[in-house]
């Protein structure tokens, strides 16, 4: 029943108005609990005052008794000021005093006549002292109660006034209060109303955060963060699969078109001798040696794109200290054998760097390769070897160059720039991607360059510890 209660309490119920209602509860129990104690101390204080009173008066008594005083200058020397005298003689008659609240003639005061009458759980010793006379006769003093009971009746109604306008003040109070408290969750409910809407660049940037609220509303900042970080890492994710599947689309359409070229000239070459098999030796070796040639074309570029493909898959690398200088000059030799007319050149000092020496010499092998395939065949290539935070080593021929716009292409999957080399003069297109692929595996970049002249290709590598 008590859950039930409670879940349709803070149901119906706004956060503002159970606070300022469970606060104003804890108020009113507090008045309460105040007035009662004021109420029962200065009842206890009236009591204490008029017991004093009354053992004055009864000590005053006992002085006049004692002086020979007696009969009503007796009686009139006490009473008054909230003190009643009678005097009674020995059977409880009155002799001498009031004749009101007194009770039944013959019965003495106690706590169902007089000043205690509605208190009869209030013992009468407390407010009454007797005073013996010697002829026979006795003084009972007792306490008028109206004027007490007045002021405390008077403290109640004021109490209560105070306490009712106190709970009106506090409740005015509490309204402005809890409403300046709360305004946060209002600013955190608006901004999520204005995300949900699209602005989602709203924050509530709270000016302290040592708070409940405060904290909260960091929290609240720091999720959105969160979120559009979130977002944006998956648009440019979903951007980046979009971009690949269209790379992966147009390389395999490049791939089948390269592929075309060398696979029908090794059908047709096969036809030609199957169909022609009387033909004299030299065009039967003609025909056979063009077919190997057509045969080793497919093969490379298969060869070549399957090289690729683990690069990008992450080949194992035998990373340890090399000499770019060395690994230069060693391909500079190799490529002079292939190229007899061709000038190639290494300048620089010895170069520590950290990599594969197999990988970092194939790097090479296809820059010296597009070099001398884009240059003039008599023409010069330069290695240029410095270090400094990286390693550094740059390939520059005597070719036409590559235009700013082009730089990053030439690096996609089987590209040839037009105004660089022909369909038949060059290679498929694969030499500058495999080797930036091999290059970024070492943790390295390869990329085109300002040049004077030609074409400079930029190898970095991270040094050699």
């Amino acid at each position: 029943m008590t859950a039930g209660l409670r879940r349709r309490w803070t149901s119906a119920r706004s956060l503002r108005f159970r606070v300022t209602a469970l606060v104003l509860l804890v108020v009113a129990l507090a008045l309460v609990v105040i007035g009662v104690a004021v109420d029962l101390s200065l009842d206890a204080q009236l009591r204490r005052d008029q017991q004093s009173r009354l053992d004055d008066r009864a000590a005053r008594a006992g002085l006049l008794v004692a002086s020979g005083t007696t009969g009503v200058p007796l009686v009139d020397a006490v009473d008054g000021q909230g003190i009643r005298a009678v005097l009674l003689d020995a059977s409880g008659r009155r002799v001498v005093g009031p004749t009101d609240d007194l009770g039944p003639p013959g019965r003495p005061p106690g706590p169902g006549a007089g000043p205690d009458r509605g208190r009869p759980d209030r013992p009468s010793r407390d407010l009454a002292r007797t005073v013996g006379v010697p002829d026979g006769t006795r003084l009972v003093l007792t306490v008028e109660r109206g004027e007490s009971d007045a002021v405390l009746a008077r403290l109640r109604v004021v109490m209560v006034g105070v306490g009712a306008l106190g709970l009106g003040a506090v409740a005015v109070a509490l309204l402005a209060v809890v409403r300046v408290a709360l305004r946060p969750l209002d600013d955190m409910t608006a901004l999520a109303n204005d995300i949900a809407a699209g602005d989602r660049g709203r924050r509530l940037h709270p000016e302290r955060t040592d708070t409940e609220l405060g904290r909260t509303a960091a929290a609240f900042d720091g999720m959105l963060d969160a979120l559009e970080t979130a977002q944006v890492r998956a648009e440019d994710a979903a951007a980046e699969a979009r971009r690949s599947e269209i790379r992966t689309r147009r390389f395999l359409s490049d791939a089948a078109h390269e592929l075309r070229t060398p696979v029908t000239g090794v059908q047709t070459l096969a036809e030609s001798l199957v169909r022609h098999p009387d033909a004299d030796l030299a065009r039967r070796e003609r025909i056979a040696t063009t077919l190997v040639r057509e045969t080793r074309r497919a093969g490379a570029l298969v060869a070549d794109m399957l090289e690729l493909a683990r690069i990008e898959d992450g080949a194992p690398l035998e990373r340890r200290e090399i000499d770019l200088a060395e690994l230069a000059a060693a391909e500079a030799e190799r490529t002079a054998l292939l190229a007899p007319s061709l000038t190639v050149e290494v300048v620089g000092p010895p170069t520590r760097a950290l990599g594969d020496p197999s990988r970092i010499a194939q790097i090479l092998a296809n820059l010296l390769e597009n070099a001398r395939r884009h240059g003039p065949a008599d023409g010069t290539v330069r290695i240029e070897v410095s270090s400094g935070d990286t390693a550094v080593l740059d390939v520059v021929d005597e070719g036409p160059g590559i235009p700013p716009a082009e730089r990053e292409r030439v690096f996609d999957r089987l590209v040839r720039l037009d105004d660089a080399r022909t369909r038949d003069a060059g290679g498929a297109g694969l030499g500058l991607p495999i080797a930036r692929a091999l290059a970024r595996a070492h943790g390295g970049e390869l990329r085109a360059v300002d040049s004077e002249r030609g074409a400079r290709l930029r190898l970095t590598l991270p040094p050699a510890p």
